[in-house]
């Protein structure tokens, strides 16, 4: 599939996958995959590697879904276990890419072996994708690469990226199942409105009497729905596209929806938790890896996934460089548990920073596990007492007229 690469001329280039086959110098047959901008830059660059008989094929190009964080958390994993397993990084990204099941990765990860092959470092390849690999990634892949530890850097970073990504999951999972279950209830209350409850007026004009004060209440609200239902849905529609519309684009809009989030009941602390949990797993990530803790603030910053977190931290960062501890910088934003900042004090006496904040994190990440887990049993019964409320509550009041007449009888 075609991609587009900036170089530094400016100008765009378009860059295809080859498949070529040819003879090494002691006349053995090789083949691989190149990825260039045309079959004359394949030869070019492979009569320089001596390599003769060469035959060029442009691959199909193939359509691919998204990717995702959990394409990137896989890759960093496998890339991880075959550098452990001392297979060379080129190669590495040969293996992964030409097998994985979304051609959309198999392309970037190629696209990222070919910068590598041009003389890039393995860090400054992954610069140059800033929508899939982030500050932190390209960060400690540097530092892993500058050390000559990238593959224990690796494996620290494939973990971290699980575990951010499984609690990442249990919040999307524990606010899915009740608006599911809200949009299926208005959605089944908006057609008994629309086409159930009219049927029903039609019949209560043949009684000739006085309909009961609840039954006449959903009739009313049946002929607003049915007169002005398109209006409603374009009001719906309008207004959640406009709003995501802009809270994409407003930074003050983020900032204000993070902060209401904070202060939500039941939800409020689980999402508080999961931001601690992400924020000490970011520094004890960096830090044990070896970046400057100055430096090392600034990814956290942008991994906190909220905005009280990230302006709070660059007010520790701060702090910090002008030579304050962490935990003092900490302390005066009030948005720490006592027990986060006494770990982190623990851990800068004894000089074992990264450990504390990963035992912290560890500690944050299971009470998301256990809070989510309590929430998910507590907002079944609720969801189905609410909406069998609601439905119960309508369907009674059809029925009052009948029973009233049934009385007369």
């Amino acid at each position: 599939m075609a991609a587009v690469a900036k170089k530094d001329t400016g100008k765009d280039v378009k860059l295809y996958n080859f498949a070529w086959s040819g003879k090494d110098k002691t006349g053995k047959a090789i083949k691989g995959e190149l990825r260039a901008a045309g079959d004359h830059v394949v030869l070019a660059t492979l009569r320089r590697q001596g390599i003769q008989s060469i035959s060029v094929k442009k691959l199909s190009q193939r359509s691919g879904k998204k990717i995702t964080d959990k394409d990137i958390t896989i890759f960093t994993r496998q890339l991880a276990v075959m550098m452990k397993a001392g297979v060379p990084l080129l190669q590495a990204f040969d293996i992964v890419g030409k097998g994985h099941a979304n051609p959309s990765v198999g392309k970037l990860l190629m696209d990222v072996k070919t910068e590598v092959e041009t003389g890039s470092s393995l860090g400054q390849a992954f610069r140059k994708y800033p929508v899939y690999f982030d500050e932190l990634f390209c960060n400690l892949v540097a530092a892993g690469e500058a050390a000559g530890i990238l593959d224990a850097i690796l494996d620290r970073l494939a973990t971290y990226k699980e575990k951010i990504l499984a609690i990442k999951s249990k919040i999307k999972g524990a606010l899915f199942y009740p608006i599911a279950v809200i949009v299926v209830g208005f959605v089944v209350v908006a057609v008994i409105m629309i086409f159930v409850i009219p049927i029903f007026k039609d019949l209560f004009k043949s009684f000739g009497a006085d309909l009961p004060a609840p039954t006449q209440i959903v009739l009313n609200i049946s002929e607003f729905f049915t007169a002005y239902w398109m209006y409603m849905l374009g009001i719906i529609v309008g207004g959640t596209w406009s709003f995501l519309y802009t809270y994409k684009r407003s930074k003050a809009m983020q900032r204000g929806m993070d902060r209401l989030l904070l202060r939500l009941p039941v939800f409020g602390d689980v999402i508080r938790k999961a931001s601690i949990a992400r924020w000490c797993r970011t520094l004890s990530t960096m830090f044990a890896a070896g970046v400057p803790l100055v430096e090392s603030l600034d990814s956290v910053a942008g991994a906190a996934g909220n905005y009280v977190y990230y302006e709070a931290t660059k007010r520790i960062q701060q702090e910090v460089s002008s030579g304050t501890s962490l935990t003092v910088a900490m302390q005066n934003q009030n948005v720490f548990p006592a027990m986060v900042m006494q770990m982190s004090a623990i851990g800068e006496e004894s000089g074992a920073l990264d450990s504390m904040l990963g035992k912290v994190a560890d500690f944050f990440e299971q009470e998301v596990d256990d809070s989510v887990d309590a929430l998910a049993s507590l907002m079944e019964p609720a969801l189905m007492v609410v909406l069998g409320g609601l439905i119960g509550g309508l369907v009674v009041a059809m029925y009052l007229p009948i029973f009233k007449l049934g009385g007369a009888v």
